[in-house]
């Protein structure tokens, strides 16, 4: 399990400095990545999310004055919630924004960050080329694929990481202005996030998967990139789902992961009431605070 979180840390320092094609629904910030609003999204009632409210997004490390005045003024932010473990907060600390409250709830298995926080290899001091090899390096790792493809489950099925989506959840309920959630490139756990707080607010499984799958055209040209890197080097498909699942997202996994919610739950609904513990009473006022 630790060379996925050595993923992690690795693609948190190496996206930093990469500019990313714009999706339908992002935010142009200048220096936040992967940022979208969910305003606008329609739920399976009808209503829809209203916008400037809820903001998924990558770590707010290189927020510029811009991205501040914006958020401040624009989206009225008042609550951040964080999902990365220490090592990489710490690589990238968040702007500190005034009047903004900050939420850390590491969501990664305690098994995994155990097993990153025990490792000899330090890529917070890595030259980006070093890093790239490493991350190809993975990518030809069978037993890194394997544990890629299990991280979504391991994720959903963790007891603290279910306790900390629970937390949020509350929080976001709680917010008195705007809230913005992320974690490094805000696609794994903030896309897992994002499915939670759709799920509660009646989104369909469909329009589920297409907010999570956006962050796929927000980091288009770096999946493209490395792609082309490992077909080059005879890499297989498996090789390349491996950097299309770490550098973007994957599609294929999530679907497979929601499946297994609702043969293990129910629905991901019911996950959403039984695992994360978010009333039925708490979901009904989520929506009446956050649907038109």
């Amino acid at each position: 399990m630790m060379k996925t979180y050595h993923i992690f840390l690795l693609l948190s320092i190496m996206l930093l400095s990469v500019k990313t094609a714009r999706a339908q629904r992002t935010i142009a910030f200048e220096g936040i990545e992967n940022a979208r609003d969910m305003g606008g999204l329609v739920m399976q009632d009808g209503h829809t999310v209203w916008p400037g409210m809820l903001i998924r997004s990558g770590n707010l490390s290189l927020a510029t004055n811009a991205d501040v005045a914006a958020l401040k003024a624009q989206y009225r932010l008042t609550n951040v919630f964080d999902f990365r473990f220490a090592a990489e907060a710490e690589s990238a600390p968040d702007r500190v924004i005034d009047g903004v409250s900050y939420t850390h709830l590491s969501t990664l298995p305690k098994t995994l960050v155990e097993g990153f926080a025990s490792s000899s290899v330090d890529t917070t001091r890595m030259k980006m080329k070093d890093m790239t090899a490493l991350m190809m390096k993975y990518a030809f790792d069978p037993k890194a694929q394997a544990m890629g493809k299990q991280l979504y489950p391991a994720i959903v099925t963790d007891s603290v990481s279910q306790h900390y989506y629970g937390v949020f959840l509350r929080g976001v309920l709680r917010a008195e202005g705007g809230v913005l959630w992320h974690c490094s490139q805000g696609k794994d756990r903030a896309g897992w996030a994002s499915a939670f707080i759709l799920a509660a607010l009646g989104a369909s499984r469909q329009v589920i998967v297409e907010d999570f799958d956006l962050s796929n055209q927000s980091y288009a040209h770096y999946v493209e990139a490395m792609t082309a890197k490992v077909r080059e080097q005879g890499g297989d498909e498996e090789a390349v789902a491996f950097i299309r699942a770490m550098v973007g997202v994957s599609r294929e996994n999530f679907e497979a992961t929601l499946d297994l919610i609702d043969q293990k739950y129910g629905s991901l609904s019911q996950y959403v009431e039984t695992q994360l513990g978010f009333t039925k009473v708490e979901q009904s006022l989520l929506r009446k605070k956050y649907l038109k």
